[in-house]
């Protein structure tokens, strides 16, 4: 059966993927020659990925794939865990009516949450200024605690979500829904500055296993903690900057 009889999309191609190019192109017995080739072909693969892919339907950039690869650096690190709940998030926006998700202040309230059956898991910048950020503070949701607050709880979200499934894994044992590794949907907040500090924001996340990542149609400066009421503070250009980078 295929992909599309199957209901889902298929998103396999004529070309190799772009992570397997860039692992081939980390090879130091390569010629400049062969190098070049395969820095073509990865462009190649990139742009054909955005094109033909519906998970990217819709989507504009301002940037083309020789800038990903410019700036990616020699070697593409592999985030298997944010990738990976990305992938299984989207999936289920596709086929189910909702997802619902509740947030987690712990790691082991996260694991207690997918036992439950809750398939996503809402890492929410208004409990970590409450009660879960880097200064051990309690805040106000205006953006005051430290900025990588989220990502390392997320952080220890999944390393406590991995423990759970290495000890069923050992046992035998299925996984509630099939796996532990429920996706993670972070709050940024107002992306804690210009463009330069969301796109920090945003590496932090996914280093840390964030399937999914939300920023607030506001300015840091002048944030509000009623998303709907901030929206006089917003300056487009830099809020749509800020967004691009990320798409």
């Amino acid at each position: 059966m295929s992909a599309k009889e199957n209901g889902k999309h298929s998103t396999s191609s004529q070309f190799p993927s772009p992570s397997m190019i860039s692992k081939e192109m980390n090879s130091e017995q390569m010629s400049s020659e062969e190098k070049t080739a395969q820095y073509a072909l990865a462009q190649d693969c990139l742009n054909y990925e955005w094109t033909n892919n519906p998970r990217w339907r819709g989507i504009e950039r301002p940037y083309t794939a020789e800038d990903v690869l410019r700036l990616r650096g020699s070697v593409q690190i592999e985030h298997t865990l944010a990738r990976r709940g990305a992938e299984r998030l989207w999936e289920m926006l596709q086929t189910e009516p909702y997802v619902n998700a509740l947030g987690a202040l712990t790691g082991n309230q996260a694991v207690q949450q997918v036992q439950a059956g809750l398939k996503a898991i809402y890492v929410s910048g208004w409990q970590v200024a409450a009660d879960a950020n880097n200064a051990g503070q309690m805040y106000p949701d205006q953006s005051l605690y430290p900025a990588d607050s989220v990502p390392n709880l997320c952080r220890r979200i999944n390393s406590a979500l991995q423990r759970a499934d290495q000890v069923h894994h050992a046992e035998g044992k299925v996984a509630p829904g099939q796996t532990w590794f429920a996706p993670l949907v972070a709050d940024a907040e107002a992306g804690f500055g210009g463009t330069l500090n969301a796109f920090e924001l945003m590496k932090g996340m996914i280093e840390a296993g964030a399937a999914c990542v939300h920023f607030e149609d506001q300015l840091s400066s002048a944030k509000s903690a009623d998303i709907w009421a901030a929206r006089c503070w917003s300056q487009r250009p830099r809020r749509y900057r800020n967004w691009l980078r990320h798409a």
